[in-house]
């Protein structure tokens, strides 16, 4: 009886470290996802009504124009007539002016710059919610981190889990909840989860069950 039940206790160790060493696989992989597409931040960006946007052409200042982009997305240009720019980025605005001015200009040069952004008012954002001293919803920057964030929010309060933390991010498949572990950050000097944020990001932390 006894061998049996060393077996059976030496078969539930062994079950409990797999089922642990795949949590943590599972973890660290999830903690990793987040990197990847925080590169991709500025290049994503795409423009919305109400937004100025300047159009350059190179050695043509009179088919060069700025302005906002209309209600119904479109922005008018010389010679081209109006386009449909709203929900591009600025690089996919370039290459249609550039194409629609083929017929008028050779080998045209377009530089289009974000002069400033008002559809940005929602969508461009980042917010930490929960057990903060101050919860907020600020513009987003570039290198912007969890913990630029939790800073600007006053830090945690006394209710915080703070280990407990997600940042939550729209994917292509939908929303998806990273794990946070803000102590780490703050007092264990570990960066790995101390992610840069994207538009839309929002980080929560929740309060402590007593």
């Amino acid at each position: 009886m006894k061998m049996h039940s060393l077996k059976l206790l030496g078969m539930a160790a062994l079950t409990t470290a797999m089922v642990g060493c795949t949590s943590n696989y599972q973890s660290d992989s999830l903690m990793a996802e987040p990197m990847k597409t925080t590169a991709k931040a500025i290049e994503s960006f795409k423009v919305g009504a109400g937004d100025v946007i300047e159009v350059r052409v190179w050695r043509a200042p009179e088919l060069s124009v700025s302005g906002p982009i209309r209600s119904d997305g479109m922005f008018a240009l010389p010679l081209v007539g109006s386009l449909e720019v709203a929900g591009l980025t600025p690089e996919e605005i370039k290459t249609q002016v550039e194409e629609k001015l083929t017929e008028y200009v050779a080998s045209p040069e377009v530089t289009v710059i974000v002069a400033s952004t008002a559809s940005d008012e929602f969508t461009n954002r980042v917010r930490v919610t929960g057990a903060v001293e101050s919860p907020q919803s600020l513009v987003w920057r570039e290198d912007m981190t969890v913990m630029d964030l939790v800073l600007l929010a006053g830090g945690t309060n006394d209710f915080a889990a703070p280990q407990k933390t997600l940042l939550y991010r729209k994917t292509a498949d939908g929303v998806v909840a990273y794990p946070v572990m803000l102590n780490d950050i703050f007092y264990g000097g570990k960066l790995d989860t101390n992610y840069s944020l994207l538009p839309s990001d929002i980080v929560t932390v929740p309060e402590s069950q007593f």
